[in-house]
C-alpha cells in the first residue's frame, strides 16, 4: 500500500476549519490521489467522513487518532 500523495496539515484548527481546507484542496488534486488530513479537533472525527458522505468521496480511514485519509473520486 502506499502513501498518501499529499498531506494537509489542520493540527490546532477547530471545527469547520479542518474540512473547509478538505473542500478547497482536494479538487486540485488528480482523481485516485489521497489526501492526509491531519486535524486534532475531536469534531473532525464526525465531521470528515460526513462531508466525504455529502461530497461524493472515498473516505479511506482514520489512520490515526489525528490523521483521516479521503481519496478523491471525481
Amino acid at each position: 500500500m502506499t502513501g498518501p500523495t499529499e498531506v494537509l496539515d489542520c493540527l490546532g484548527q477547530r471545527c469547520p476549519l479542518p474540512v473547509i481546507a478538505l473542500a478547497r484542496r482536494l479538487p486540485e488534486l488528480p482523481v485516485g490521489a489521497v489526501l492526509r488530513v491531519l486535524a486534532d479537533d475531536p469534531a473532525a472525527a464526525v465531521d470528515i467522513p460526513a462531508w466525504c458522505r455529502m461530497r461524493g468521496q472515498e473516505f479511506v480511514g482514520r489512520v490515526s487518532p489525528t490523521s483521516y485519509d479521503v481519496r478523491r473520486e471525481r
